[in-house]
């Protein structure tokens, strides 16, 4: 019989699906927020939500991070396009003790309906919350869908941050028991006015932001001087900063991504790196690693989110590569002796169990 393996440091040794031991000074009972306020760099993803409301596709693409990254962004419609919600992506994460970040963006729910899900999250087990404005609906597949904006970025910060610190909806009613989350929202250093981006964290912090990702990075030097203005006004005292990073698969590729998504720069060097490239997929990797590598000794960064749309397979290989976990070992989910009995019995009540009537299938299940 195998041994079982002792619970990681950042595991509930009750349950990997239950909220960590509460901490004097943290604003949650999450992983994330332990890695950056113990000063380890930290590992950040996103997971690209299916079109299916199959669980078994989210767990695949979850478990490709495996032991690589501290916490998995839900997106929420990010671009406007419809795919599984945020919340229900973090409803399958949570019970498989994956340390989701979950995102709310305000074009589409009004503040009583984001203010029940942030409840219903954090019910769930949610530490992490990522405070979006998110994209007009004209940039989606359903431009006719009726935005709703009733809050921003500014304002859903400062919502849940109510709600968490004061125990109150925004209504000045009481909460029963407050959310235990941890605040992020994302910047971009790389979009004009650039003098302004730096004064704009200071906002976001002010609201209430305890963490920040920031927009792709592939102009280290911009960057550079974005967090150098963030330390003199004393903003990365108070806000963890987490570099985007993400591989290009191609010069055309980038060319696209310059041309039609608002707020990514990628500066004509990069291009021609890749162009002159013999594998300019392989090329765009290791671009990634290089630039890991240069923001990873900034002073002020905690850490990197890695975005790699449809190339989620590289992330531990970048991860790896760039030495940023100084052979620390985030959370890994391991198969548990139960896993093939649970399957199986699914598999059963799906297809075998298919021509029997729902009382024949509660009679069965009472004995």
């Amino acid at each position: 019989m195998a041994t079982p393996r002792p619970p990681h440091p950042d595991e509930n040794p009750a349950g990997i699906d239950l909220p960590l031991d509460p901490l004097p000074g943290h604003s949650s009972r999450g992983r994330l927020e332990r890695v950056l306020r113990r000063g380890e760099f930290a590992v950040t993803t996103e997971l690209n939500p299916p079109d299916s409301a199959n669980p078994q596709d989210v767990y695949e693409r979850a478990a490709i991070f495996d032991g690589w990254v501290d916490g998995i962004n839900a997106v929420d419609a990010s671009g406007a396009n419809c795919h599984m919600s945020s919340v229900g992506i973090c409803a399958l994460l949570t019970r498989m003790g994956y340390a989701p970040i979950m995102q709310i963006a305000c074009r589409d729910k009004n503040r009583i309906a984001i203010q029940g899900d942030v409840l219903g999250a954090a019910a769930m087990g949610v530490a992490n919350i990522l405070c979006l404005t998110g994209d007009g609906v004209q940039a989606g597949d359903q431009p006719g869908a009726k935005p709703v904006f009733d809050l921003d970025s500014m304002s859903l910060l400062e919502t849940v941050r109510i709600m968490r610190d004061n125990g109150k909806f925004l209504s000045g009613r009481k909460l029963t028991t407050p959310p235990q989350v941890f605040l992020g929202a994302a910047v971009n250093p790389f979009a004009p006015p650039y003098d302004f981006r730096p004064i704009h964290l200071g906002k976001k912090i002010a609201a209430g932001a305890q963490f920040v990702q920031t927009q792709y990075c592939f102009d280290v030097p911009m960057f550079r001087d974005f967090m150098e203005r963030a330390r003199d006004l004393g903003f990365t005292e108070k806000v963890f900063v987490l570099c985007g990073v993400g591989p290009l698969a191609s010069a055309k590729t980038a060319k696209w991504i310059r041309s039609n998504v608002p707020g990514v720069h990628i500066p004509d060097s990069v291009i021609k790196r890749l162009e002159g490239a013999q594998d300019q997929k392989k090329e765009g990797k290791q671009l990634c690693i290089d630039i890991i590598n240069e923001v990873k000794e900034i002073p002020g960064v905690s850490g990197i989110h890695v975005m790699a749309y449809r190339q989620e397979e590289y992330v531990a290989e970048m991860v790896h590569e760039s030495g940023v976990l100084k052979g620390r070992k985030p959370w890994k989910r391991e198969v548990r002796a139960d896993d093939q009995m649970v399957a199986d019995r699914l598999d059963h009540i799906l297809h075998d169990d298919a021509t029997q009537q729902p009382v024949q299938l509660v009679e069965k299940a009472a004995h």
